[in-house]
């Protein structure tokens, strides 16, 4: 079963990746994005890693895909989107897929997954002076890497009012040729 998910979600990986760079629209190429994200979180769960698939979730597909998503939406309003359906069978198909993603959400909300149990292929640390896994995850993200991740995120967030600023600038400020030739006929 693992090797049949390994080559499903390495395919969408892989599908994700070239839909990113051969996408006209760069919000549906955002959304390639996140597919690209979630088939390699769940690589990452094949692995036995859970802390790293979760932290691909939340901080890539989730925080930096809305990032992208939030400018390319702001910086691109001016464009025209036609209103009608390109594709007959999208919205029936993208129906199906929420239905399907529901029945799986629903199915596994029954299983008891984050119950700190033993895992089957190895035991996380217990006790000792610095305790369990999750708490020693916990120290260091909340004591020695904390100004790095708060100063990250004072970067992105200068970054994109920066962004904003300059698009909106260059789209406010008519052309300065136009201005400094001088007009014939006065």
């Amino acid at each position: 079963m693992t090797v049949v998910l390994f080559f499903i979600f390495g395919a969408l990986t892989i599908g994700g990746a070239l839909g990113v760079v051969l996408a006209r629209n760069p919000v549906h190429s955002a959304l390639f994005l996140v597919l690209t994200l979630v088939s390699v979180a769940v690589l990452f769960l094949l692995q036995d890693a859970q802390l790293v698939a979760a932290v691909q979730i939340i901080v890539y597909a989730g925080a930096i895909v809305v990032l992208f998503l939030f400018v390319i939406m702001l910086l691109g309003v001016d464009q025209t989107e036609p209103f009608a359906e390109p594709l007959r069978f999208q919205r029936p198909v993208a129906l199906a897929l929420g239905a399907i993603l529901l029945a799986e959400v629903l199915l596994l909300a029954g299983h008891r997954w984050a119950t700190g149990a033993k895992t089957a292929r190895g035991v996380g640390i217990t006790g000792g002076a610095f305790g369990s896994n999750i708490q020693r995850v916990a120290r260091v993200l909340f004591t020695t890497f904390l100004w790095p991740f708060e100063i990250t995120a004072v970067l992105l967030v200068i970054a994109v009012i920066g962004a904003v600023v300059l698009a909106r600038r260059s789209a406010q400020t008519p052309d300065s040729e136009s201005e400094s030739a001088p007009r014939s006929g006065s």
